[in-house]
Formats: C-alpha cells, sequence, structure tokens
C-alpha cells in the first residue's frame, strides 16, 4: 500500500495488518529537483523497518514518486542540472537497496478530479471527474483565456448555467478540489497565481512536451540501467488534455513511443488500470501482453465511464470499464514468463490505488487522503488477491 510518511493518518501497522510485505512511499518533504541524500533515504527506510523486529516484516518497495521538475517538462536550459540531481536520487535509491522509481510528466496538476466525496449507492464515497463541473472551473472561475475553444459549445453554455447558480461555498469547493497540489502533500495552488503556471506552457504542445519527455528518458534510463532499477512512467490521470495543458502519457501510442525513445529494460510502465481504462480505445489485457517485459510496478483500480464518456468514478475495485480477469490474468502470466526465463524479478509490485472511504473511514473526525483511506483500498485488496488466487490456480 502507499504510505505517505510519518503524517499519514493510515499507519504503517495498518499497512502491516491488511497483509502488506512492501509499502509504497516517498520523500514528500523535499523540493522537488533537489537530491535524494542517502541519509534521508535510509531514515525512511529504518522508519518503515521498525516494527520489523516484532512483527511481520516490512520494507521501502517502490518509491512513488520521485517527481520531476517543471524546467524539465518545459525543456528549460536548467533541465540539464535538475537531470544531474535525479540521476544522483538514482544512485542513491540503488544504494539503499530500492529498485522499483514510479513518475509521472503531467505539466503542472497531478492527477484531476472534481469531485472527492461521490457518494455511491451503498452510501460509500468515491473520487468523482465530471466535465461540466471542470468546464465551471476554467470558464467561469479560472477565466482562462481561450478556454472556450476546449469545450463542445453545449458544454459551455450548461456551465455558464450551473456556475450561475452557485453558492459561494460550492464554488469555493470545486476550486479547492481542482486546485489541490501533489498527492501526499499539504499545499494546493493558489487560485490568484495558478494563471501563470498555464501560461508557462503556452508555446508548448503535444508534440514539444513528447520530445521534452524522451529528452529526460534518454539522460536517466541508462543510469537506472546501470544501477539496477527499474524506472517506471505513470500514464495521465485523466488521460486527456485539461487547461489547454498537453497530455501525452494517455495512449498505448504514446507508451510505445517512449519505451522505443530509449530502448532498455530499465525504461518501464507503471500499469495504472485506471489512468488507461478511463479511454475506451486503450485495450488493456493486450497492453499488459505487448508490454509486458517493461512493466515494472502496477496499479490496480477500475474507473466506470458515464454518459458523458469523459465523466467518471472511481468504480469498485472488480467492476467499472477494466476487465479485471482479464488485465490480473494477463500479469499473472508474465510473471510466470519471467519465472520460466529465469529473470532476477519476476514479481510484479502491486497496489490497490483509490479505495472508497466507507465504514469508519466515513467519521467526520477522521481525515485521509484522497482516495487513500484504510478501509476501501483493504476492500480492494483483498478482491484483488482473491482474483489472483483464482487465475493462479486454474493456470497452474
Amino acid at each position: 500500500m502507499r504510505w505517505f510518511g510519518p503524517n499519514d493518518p493510515v499507519s504503517l501497522f495498518d499497512i502491516r495488518q491488511a497483509g502488506c510485505a512492501g509499502v509504497v512511499s516517498a520523500l514528500h518533504h523535499l523540493p522537488v529537483g533537489a537530491q535524494w541524500p542517502v541519509a534521508e533515504i535510509r531514515a525512511r527506510q529504518q522508519l518503515i523497518e521498525a516494527a520489523n523486529a516484532t512483527h511481520s516484516p516490512l520494507h521501502w518497495a517502490v518509491v512513488e514518486s520521485l517527481p520531476v521538475h517543471e524546467d524539465i517538462k518545459k525543456g528549460r536550459p536548467s533541465r540539464d542540472e535538475y537531470i544531474a540531481n535525479y540521476q544522483q536520487s538514482l544512485r542513491n535509491l540503488a544504494a539503499c537497496g530500492i529498485r522499483t522509481v514510479c513518475y509521472n510528466f503531467m505539466p503542472v496538476l497531478d492527477w484531476s478530479r472534481t469531485d472527492l466525496n461521490y457518494e455511491m449507492p451503498d452510501g460509500s464515497r468515491a473520487l468523482r471527474f465530471v466535465w461540466q463541473d471542470f468546464a465551471v472551473f476554467d470558464l467561469c472561475i479560472l477565466k482562462r483565456p481561450g478556454a472556450e475553444v476546449d469545450y463542445e459549445p453545449a458544454v459551455a453554455e450548461a456551465a455558464r448555467q450551473q456556475f450561475a447558480s452557485m453558492s459561494p461555498e460550492a464554488v469555493a469547493q470545486l476550486t479547492n478540489t481542482t486546485l489541490l497540489g501533489l498527492p501526499g502533500s499539504e499545499e494546493a495552488f493558489e487560485l490568484s497565481s495558478f494563471q501563470k503556471y498555464l501560461n508557462e506552457y503556452q508555446c508548448i504542445d503535444a508534440a514539444a512536451l513528447t520530445a521534452n519527455l524522451h529528452y529526460f528518458i534518454r539522460q536517466v534510463a541508462p543510469v537506472a540501467e546501470e544501477v539496477g532499477i527499474g524506472l517506471c512512467i505513470h500514464p495521465d490521470d485523466p488521460p486527456f488534455p485539461l487547461l489547454g495543458l498537453p497530455r501525452v502519457v494517455s495512449t498505448e501510442a504514446d507508451l510505445a513511443g517512449l519505451l522505443a525513445a530509449c530502448d532498455v529494460p530499465a525504461n518501464g510502465l507503471t500499469f495504472c488500470t485506471g489512468s488507461l481504462g478511463v479511454r475506451p480505445d486503450n485495450d488493456l489485457a493486450g497492453m499488459v501482453e505487448r508490454f509486458g517485459p517493461r512493466i515494472h510496478f502496477v496499479h490496480l483500480r477500475t474507473t466506470k465511464r458515464e454518459e458523458n464518456p469523459r465523466n467518471f468514478h472511481e468504480a469498485d475495485h472488480l467492476a467499472g470499464d477494466v476487465d479485471m480477469y482479464a488485465v490480473v490474468r494477463a500479469l499473472v502470466q508474465e510473471e510466470l514468463r519471467r519465472e520460466v526465463a529465469g529473470e532476477e524479478k519476476t514479481a510484479l509490485p502491486m497496489r490497490p490505488d483509490h479505495g472508497h472511504q466507507m465504514l469508519d473511514d466515513l467519521s467526520t473526525n477522521k481525515r485521509t487522503y484522497p482516495g487513500y483511506s484504510a478501509i476501501g483500498r483493504l476492500r480492494g485488496l483483498a478482491e484483488l488477491r482473491g482474483l489472483e488466487y483464482g487465475v493462479r490456480r486454474l493456470l497452474l
């Protein structure tokens, strides 16, 4: 499971009791672009392993994420300095025994949602993205220049009507949800200064952002290969452009282009079924079969597309639009292939992603990172374990 560090309301004991052995974590307190010192890495490892002598062991299995500085994404002259820091961080992580590092290349924002408390039929709460709500923020709250061309006329008109009837509290809630910072961070963007971050991408289209991504991976993947780290990019979430910003890790073609840009085994994927599954044109099980040797990390979750295909919510892990059986079967087959081939790394680290808020986690006294409450992820993990168990019994 993902653990955001000492301030995470979900404790390491919670994660241990869920039956996990590996912890997914990061040094969120360090500035983006700074080197990760060995001392800081070892301190986090020691924190994770502190109770290993008396309880079932935990270890820091995956870094999520080692963030990419915005100057690298923008292709600025300073990018080489930040890339050098990134390379050294990889060396330092490898020196501490960490072999899997996740990152993303989404400009400005990380994952985006418009509702963090969407009520499901069973009363649990899920994350949701509504295209019209996002248009309300973009057109009527942010008032981004040129935003009109990004929305269908009917959506834009409906957004204006919706905004006209919204209370100040509803406007504030939508604004705060949209401007959330990176997972694990207590900081969010300020509306007053947000537009300037977008302005810095005015001359960067999808082709330019792709070129900057490929430049980055050609510098860092050989270092990851040298030190034995699987470097794995997380897909865009959601996998389509927002706020005039390009998204270039959304489709099978995007992933294939990135892997070809630096064709070494270390240059790989975080296979997130939730992010990729929002697009109906992504064949997830087929992508596992085609990209299997380059998958280093797996996020299993599913989303459900709504009447407007750009609207979706986080579904139960075995429901939604992802054929989870087909995906898990393909992943198990890839692990079995690795075993037969005698590869060093055979097991794919997996975490259940974005669980629903449910049961005691609905208490107003509990505050967790959106999508990362304990009980919903525990339910998802239990379901996924059962599915994997059944698939393995069928195949073996």
